[in-house]
């Protein structure tokens, strides 16, 4: 099977995959396999050591198709952040927070900067009425933030800290450079109780 067939959410390597069921490392390098098709449709060149330790973070519900985020950290110190972050089709990272963790860590600022594809970012505010995001009923619930940012190639959007924000890709995927202060994700606060951060 070619990458390029993985890419699709329409493609065999869906079939695989049953929400769920913690996910197994042949669907965990499908999902790779599907991440360097979309990074090189970015034009976002990876290393072999990139590639083969990206993680692929369906936050312990085993439901690839549609929770799972594929993170390639670049450098992650006491100072800053840089990752580079890949939605397959219509995948969602769950709504979360990043809350202050210490006295010298308040909480994470991050700045997201599309790199390829359509993103669907929520935030607080204004209800948009007819979001773009398509969400199965199972995760509907925990979605309390539905204020809409569209951000396509270059367009760039930054969160404060312990701010709720939830995000998912269009039809055609997604892949969005993130920089940050520094990353805790073994802090972060999700909104759906059944999450577990956890990655391959």
């Amino acid at each position: 099977m070619s990458p390029d067939s993985v890419a699709s959410n329409k493609g065999p390597g869906w079939a695989v995959i049953p929400p769920g069921v913690p996910i197994k490392a042949k669907d965990i390098e499908k999902a790779r396999a599907s991440a360097i098709v979309l990074l090189r449709k970015a034009r976002i060149a990876v290393t072999r050591s990139e590639r083969e330790t990206m993680e692929v973070a369906d936050l312990g519900l085993g439901d690839l198709k549609h929770v799972s985020i594929e993170i390639i950290v670049y450098e992650n110190n006491d100072r800053y952040c840089a990752k580079e972050l890949v939605l397959l089709p219509r995948q969602i990272c769950l709504e979360h927070r990043h809350p202050r963790v210490n006295g010298r860590n308040l909480g994470k600022k991050e700045t997201f900067r599309c790199r390829y594809g359509e993103v669907y970012l929520y935030v607080a505010g204004e209800r948009t009425p007819r979001p773009k995001a398509r969400v199965p009923r199972k995760y509907k619930g925990y979605l309390t933030v539905w204020h809409e940012i569209v951000l396509r190639p270059g367009d760039m959007y930054t969160l404060p800290p312990n701010a709720p924000h939830w995000f998912q890709a269009s039809d055609n995927g997604a892949v969005v450079s993130e920089f940050s202060s520094t990353s805790t994700d073994e802090n972060d606060l999700y909104t759906d109780p059944r999450v577990r951060r956890v990655g391959s």
